[in-house]
């Protein structure tokens, strides 16, 4: 595996961008020179992130999401 984590990472599982042996490995975002850890989904190269609405859920009981755009910098924890 490659020091760089990938371009887009989703966390749930049934997503096409979901890498389970990259977020095993612990996958950091700095989003806006600000650490995040709330972060569902990021995509580097488009420089956006979706991360929680606050406590609402969809009608799965998903949490609803906001996209947030800016610099995204992602790195693996150590």
């Amino acid at each position: 595996m490659t020091d760089t984590p990938p371009d887009r990472l989703c966390a749930d599982p049934r997503s096409p961008h979901h890498n389970a042996a990259a977020i095993e490995r612990g996958v950091g975002i700095r989003f806006n020179a600000r650490e995040r850890d709330d972060v569902e989904e990021y995509c580097v190269s488009e420089r956006w992130v979706r991360v929680p609405a606050g406590k609402a859920v969809d009608r799965h009981g998903r949490p609803m999401t906001i996209k947030l755009t800016g610099v995204v910098e992602a790195y693996y924890r150590s």
